[in-house]
């Protein structure tokens, strides 16, 4: 009786470390909103023909998630493969469109474009406004 209750205290608490450790498993380590220096972004025009009007590029700096989360690999009895994997990485949690104004504009011949309104470009974009830590593989938020 002493080794079944012996047995049945260690399985239980085995089994509530499993549950914590799992509840617990979502905790941020990093995952911050990072602004990077600038990326190099690059958009272009055509006509209505499909034909290249203008090229427009410029750095821009743009927010991205950058950072490490809380992920684990454990002995497991229930498991095909003997382990029990909690994995999680540090994505966007919401996004948000933003213009930004490309201002080295060239033609199809690789000539600067100085003309009125054919100079620089607005691009609407979408970029990270906060991160969090996410199961990794799940992308149906």
């Amino acid at each position: 009786m002493v080794d079944y209750l012996f047995v049945s205290s260690l399985y239980i608490k085995r089994v509530f470390r499993q549950i914590l450790n799992l509840l617990t498993a979502h905790r941020t380590i990093f995952c911050p909103l990072h602004i990077p220096q600038h990326d190099f972004l690059c958009a272009e025009e055509f006509d209505e023909l499909g034909r290249l009007q203008r090229t427009c590029n410029g750095d821009i700096a743009v927010n991205k998630c950058e950072g490490a989360c809380n992920s684990q690999v454990q002995p497991s009895v229930i498991t095909p493969t003997g382990f029990l994997k909690e994995c999680y990485c540090c994505r966007e949690s919401f996004l948000r469109e933003r213009i930004v104004t490309l201002t080295h504009c060239y033609d199809p011949d690789g000539l600067r474009v100085t003309g009125q309104g054919q100079s620089s470009m607005d691009v609407k974009l979408r970029e990270p406004a906060d991160c969090k830590c996410f199961k990794c593989g799940d992308y149906t938020r």
